[in-house]
C-alpha cells in the first residue's frame, strides 16, 4: 500500500539500521517477579514482537527507590541482568533490536512498594494528585519528601549503575524515561519543581537533573545509543508548567547539543486530543531537534507514514496497538485488520492478553 510507504524505509539510527520505522513504544504490563527480576514469560512477550524497527522495553527502575508500581522490572541486581539477558539474546535471535527504558518514579508510589516503607522522593514535598497499582489494587501516592541537594548526585550515579548493566545484560541501547510525570519530569516542570537551588527556578535549572543523568548515561554508552523520551503537553501524573513550551524548548536545545541517537516525544495521550495550538507548538519545538526524532501518541498507519513523508517525524511509536497485535509492522504492511486488545489484561497477571495474541497467519489458518 503506497500511502504507508514511507513506514517501511530502514532507518540509520545510532550505528543501528533498522528495518522498518514501526516501533514498539514502552509499555508497563506489571509482570516481573516481585524482586523486580522479569519472568520467563517476558521472553516470549519480547520475541514475538521483534519485528518491531526497534523495540523500546517497558520502564525499568533503576534503584528499589525508583519503584512505583507492583510487580514492575529493575536493572539494580544481578538477577535483573540475568532475566532481562535472556530476553535480549531472544530478541536478537529472531533479528530485533532493544533499548531499556530506565526508569526513576520519584513522588508516584507508594510506601508499601519502597524499602522499610520509606516515602517517595520528588524535588519538592508536592503530593501528586494521582494512583498507583499495588498490592490492594490501584491506591492514591503517598506524600513524598523533597531530595536534598546532596542526594542528587546519587540519583545520577543510580542511572550510570543501570545503564552499566543494560550494556551487561545485551541491550542495543538506553532510552532514558523523562517523561508522563515521573522523577526527571517532575524537576523540568514548575508545577512539580518548587527548589530554590541549582536545580529549580529558572527553566535551565530544572532541566539540570535530566541533563545529568542522560550525560552520565552516554558516558557508559555513548550519546548515539541513547535516546530520551519527554512529554512537553502531557498532564499525566497531575503534572502542570506555566510555559511548557519556553521550559521544553530549553532542554530540547541542550540535548541537542549531545547527539543522542534519538528524542522520543508524547504527542498526546489516549482520550486527550492535542489542540491546534499545543499541535503548532510541538511543531515549533520539533524545529529545535535536529537528531532522530520518534512521536507518539493515537497514530495509525496512515497518519504514522504522513508524518514521516512530511519530515514531522522520523519514525513512530506504537502502543496499545503493539500488544493485541504481535506483528504489527507486517500487518500494517497488508493492510491487514488488527486485534482489538483486552484492557482487562493490561497490567498484571498471567499470559493472557500477554502472549496469547494471535498473529495474522494463525488467523488465516
Amino acid at each position: 500500500m503506497s500511502d504507508i510507504a514511507p513506514l517501511f524505509r530502514p532507518l540509520s539510527m545510532g550505528g543501528l539500521e533498522l528495518p522498518n520505522r514501526v516501533l514498539m513504544a514502552p509499555l508497563t504490563r506489571n509482570r516481573a517477579h516481585s524482586d523486580g527480576t522479569p519472568k520467563a514469560m517476558a521472553e516470549e512477550y519480547y520475541h514475538q514482537r521483534a519485528s518491531a524497527g526497534l523495540i523500546i522495553t517497558e520502564a525499568t527502575q533503576v534503584s528499589p527507590e525508583g519503584k512505583g508500581y507492583l510487580d514492575t522490572p529493575g536493572i539494580h541486581e544481578d538477577s535483573h541482568v540475568a532475566g532481562w539477558r535472556r530476553i535480549t539474546e531472544t530478541v536478537h535471535a529472531a533479528g530485533g533490536r532493544i533499548f531499556l527504558q530506565l526508569w526513576h518514579v520519584g513522588r508516584i508510589s507508594h510506601t508499601s512498594l519502597l524499602p522499610e516503607g520509606v516515602v517517595p522522593v520528588a524535588p519538592s514535598a508536592i503530593r501528586a494528585k494521582s494512583q498507583v497499582f499495588g498490592t490492594d489494587g490501584f491506591v492514591d501516592v503517598s506524600e513524598p519528601r523533597a531530595l536534598e541537594a546532596d542526594e542528587l548526585p546519587r540519583i545520577v550515579a543510580d542511572y550510570a549503575r543501570a545503564a552499566a548493566r543494560a550494556k551487561e545484560a545485551g541491550f542495543d541501547g538506553i532510552e532514558v524515561h523523562a517523561a508522563n510525570g515521573y522523577l526527571l519530569d517532575q524537576f523540568l516542570r514548575d508545577g512539580s519543581n518548587r527548589r530554590e537551588d541549582a536545580y529549580g527556578g529558572s527553566a535551565e535549572n530544572r532541566a539540570r537533573l535530566a541533563l545529568e543523568v542522560t550525560e552520565a548515561v552516554a558516558s557508559v554508552w555513548g550519546a548515539d545509543r541513547v535516546g530520551i523520551r519527554l512529554s512537553p503537553f502531557g498532564s499525566f501524573n497531575d503534572m502542570s508548567d506555566s510555559d511548557p513550551e519556553a521550559t521544553f524548548g530549553t532542554i530540547y536545545r541542550a540535548l541537542d547539543k549531545l547527539r543522542l541517537a534519538y528524542l522520543h516525544v508524547v504527542e498526546s495521550f489516549p482520550g486527550s486530543d492535542s489542540g491546534p495550538d499545543e499541535l503548532a507548538a510541538l511543531e515549533r519545538l520539533r524545529g529545535l531537534w535536529t537528531g532522530t526524532y520518534i512521536a507518539n501518541g493515537g497514530f495509525n498507519a496512515t497518519r504514522a507514514a504522513d508524518w514521516i513523508a512530511r519530515g514531522r517525524a522520523d519514525a513512530v511509536s506504537f502502543g496499545r496497538p503493539f500488544i493485541a497485535n504481535p506483528d504489527l509492522p507486517e500487518r500494517y504492511q497488508l493492510g491487514a485488520g488488527l486485534t482489538t486488545p483486552n484492557e482487562a489484561t493490561f497490567y498484571g497477571g498471567g499470559t493472557e492478553g500477554y502472549t496469547d495474541y494471535p498473529f495474522r497467519a494463525q488467523e488465516a489458518a
